[in-house]
């Protein structure tokens, strides 16, 4: 992540919150970080890398980001619990979260907590550790991300 000229991310539903707040961080670090769908999001190409999230391990808007992204010389990454699914198939990189999402919430269940909350909140952990990981190895001060924070809030 931290070797792209610029990361695009994208998610769908509560996945989609997780993936803007890692957007946020890596914005903070000083990184060229952005949110597919805001207006300022900028075209992808050769160095830069697309992120996506897909916890069931597909949907069709991040198959066709995927697509469109590597059509432009893009890396894409997708965050995933289903590392056999069809989005971590087309994918150059692939984060595998083992965590009950809302495709396999039937049945015998692997957590008290409903739908894909599982997986949402192990995004959120997974990507506070990514943040401390780059901050160290990209040698970021706190100073440094703070400078980065809005003050128009």
């Amino acid at each position: 992540m931290g070797d792209a000229a610029r990361i695009a991310l994208y998610g769908v539903g509560r996945e989609g919150l997780q993936i803007k707040g890692l957007a946020m961080r890596l914005f903070h670090l000083g990184l060229k970080a952005s949110v597919v769908g805001d207006m300022t999001t900028p075209p992808v190409g050769k160095g830069d890398l697309l992120i996506v999230s897909a916890g069931p391990g597909s949907f069709s808007t991040v198959l066709g980001l995927m697509g469109e992204a590597k059509a432009a010389g893009a890396k894409t990454m997708v965050v995933t619990a289903q590392p056999n699914g069809e989005a971590a198939g087309r994918a150059d990189y692939v984060l595998t979260i083992p965590a009950q999402t809302m495709a396999d919430d039937r049945g015998a269940r692997t957590s008290v907590l409903p739908m894909g909350s599982l997986f949402e909140g192990a995004q959120y952990v997974l990507f506070e550790v990514i943040v401390l990981k780059l901050k160290e190895r990209l040698a970021i001060s706190p100073e440094t991300m703070r400078a980065n924070h809005t003050n128009l809030e």
